[in-house]
């Protein structure tokens, strides 16, 4: 390989939240531990961001920041080749975030007590977007069959007819579960939602995560009628691992639609954009293909080792199609919630999220993350293998 997906980093006591997060869970955590939780890598950053935000640096002025011509001209190339979406540089928004984004697109498009559907299990921020801005949680869980997720059209139709429930917010593909929806299931999520006046939040920062033989479609790139009640929420921190430079792209083409959600982000104060999270987005997108591509194949064969590993252990997983997320059903081992964790932290040492953060329909799951280098992955699994026979 050309790039470096080998290497052990320690992220200790340097503000990593997913590695303080788990010297929290237990005071003292040995050395060769990696946790598995928050979604980010535990790979090195692509060296064309870290060469170009060098020599960035030897010029630059960082100063407060705008969108500016060849970005908006980049993330348009990106869209255009990787996703075979045209979108032109006025539909393009930033802010600091997807849940930034989100929640200023669900402030704008609610009041206090409308129902906002979401299919469960689901990202925790998204539960928390809704609920803290007083809108009502209409929650539809997936049909979860032999640990393959499917959305409940039944449901989903019956809901989108209520008139007080006004917004999808929608995750694809998705997160804990790893779906990647097909071209059909997102015709007819759209075909509902346009007979019933429901606009769609899509959360698609997993969009250029995709494992082979499975292909990404853009939700808002099926039909312009689809497109004009769409607002897409994008990053390029879940590609590329620079989530903590803070920069995504909300892709809206309804102008009505854009002019609400600049006002609402404008009144969140996030509308300001870390000016390397700009430059990092442009390099990304200009020069990390390779990178990408590369660490698409590393991924893949991680996903092999945990699907080859659990079924070993007769513990059941959500077969992953997209993201670096896998979904495993811990639920045969006959341990409680509290029992679980109690053993998989102190007995196992594997921290993994739990599933219950992303709604009831996750008690007794696990979400593991397994961007990371493939001899430490196994480590971890053999450790967690070792303590389960134990039990």
């Amino acid at each position: 390989m050309t790039y470096d997906f080998t290497t052990r980093i320690s992220r200790k006591d340097k503000g990593s939240a997913k590695w303080e997060y788990m010297y929290q869970c237990c005071d003292k955590v040995e050395d060769n531990i990696v946790p598995l939780s928050v979604a980010d890598m535990e790979f090195k950053t692509p060296p064309c961001i870290v060469e170009g935000l060098k020599d960035f640096l030897d010029n630059a002025v960082l100063g407060y920041t705008v969108p500016y011509k060849s970005y908006l001209e980049i993330v348009k190339k990106w869209f255009l080749k990787r996703h075979d979406f045209k979108i032109e540089s006025q539909w393009i928004v930033q802010s600091p975030g997807v849940v930034n984004a989100f929640t200023a697109a669900l402030r704008s498009l609610c009041k206090e007590g409308d129902g906002v559907i979401v299919f469960k299990p689901i990202y925790p921020p998204m539960v928390g977007a809704i609920e803290s801005n007083n809108f009502k949680e209409v929650n539809i869980p997936l049909l979860n069959r032999e640990e393959r997720y499917e959305i409940d059209f039944d449901a989903f139709e019956k809901e989108a007819s209520n008139p007080n429930n006004k917004v999808l917010l929608f995750c694809s593909p998705h997160n804990p579960v790893g779906r990647v929806w097909t071209k059909e299931e997102l015709l007819k999520i759209g075909k509902i939602c346009l007979e019933n006046n429901i606009t769609i939040i899509s959360d698609e920062i997993w969009m250029d995560l995709i494992r082979p033989g499975k292909k990404h479609h853009i939700l808002a790139n099926l039909s312009p009628e689809i497109r004009d009640i769409t607002i897409t929420c994008t990053a390029p921190s879940k590609s590329f691992n620079i989530a903590g430079l803070y920069n995504s792209n909300t892709i809206v083409s309804n102008e009505e639609l854009r002019k609400n959600l600049k006002e609402e982000l404008v009144k969140m104060r996030s509308t300001s954009i870390n000016i390397l999270g700009y430059k990092a987005c442009e390099i990304a997108y200009t020069d990390g293909e390779d990178w990408l591509v590369e660490l698409l194949k590393v991924l893949d064969e991680n996903f092999k080792l945990c699907q080859d590993f659990f079924k070993k252990l007769n513990l059941p997983f959500a077969n992953p199609e997209g993201t670096y997320i896998l979904w495993v059903n811990f639920k045969p081992l006959g341990l409680d919630q509290e029992e679980l964790h109690k053993f998989l932290y102190e007995k196992a040492r594997i921290f993994t999220s739990p599933g219950s953060n992303f709604g009831e329909e996750g008690n007794g799951y696990e979400r593991f993350n397994i961007a990371l280098p493939t001899e430490v992955l196994k480590e971890h699994l053999q450790r967690l293998s070792d303590e389960i026979k134990k039990l």
